[in-house]
């Protein structure tokens, strides 16, 4: 994973919260390469407003497809596993924060039934792995946006990729 991914320290970080049950880290792999990843994340999150406002919903967070690979399906191929595994334990609505900057991801989101919420834009803090293993801490003004998950007896309305699979 770190070979195509890098960010060790930050693999390591998330695999460690998963095995607290604090987050999923969900991995999409052609053959035996890495191509993306999405952290959910499941503890209160660090945010106040957030907390305030969407207390006890899961946050996706750093969602990253490499660079030759993207545009092929696989960043939605991963948010639709976050949001099957969401749903299958229990949870009925989904946020992320979306950097103001980052308009192909908003379009992605909205496309796919994202909302953004009526609280205004929220300052969060964007963590930034070297390849040292540095870890720098970014100030990000961010959109929140949230969806409703389909209820479990509710079939996703989803297409038909080829994307890789994701565990």
């Amino acid at each position: 994973m770190v070979r195509s991914l890098g960010q060790e320290a930050y693999f390591a970080d998330r695999l460690g919260r998963q095995d607290t049950g604090h987050g999923l880290l969900l991995v999409a792999w052609d053959g035996q390469e890495a191509v993306g990843d999405v952290y959910v994340w499941l503890a209160p999150a660090e945010e106040p407003e957030l907390r305030t406002h969407l207390p006890g919903v899961a946050l996706l967070t750093h969602l990253e497809v490499v660079p030759w690979r993207r545009k092929q399906g696989i960043g939605t191929e991963l948010l639709w596993a976050a949001e099957d595994r969401l749903s299958a334990l229990g949870h009925d609505r989904i946020a992320l924060g979306v950097g103001l900057d980052n308009g192909d991801a908003q379009r992605l989101y909205l496309r796919l039934g994202y909302a953004e919420w009526p609280y205004g834009q929220v300052a969060t803090t964007e963590v930034v792995y070297h390849p040292d293993g540095r870890r720098e801490l970014r100030p990000e003004r961010c959109r929140i946006m949230v969806r409703r998950l389909a209820a479990s007896d509710e079939p996703p309305a989803r297409g038909g990729g080829r994307s890789p699979p994701v565990r």
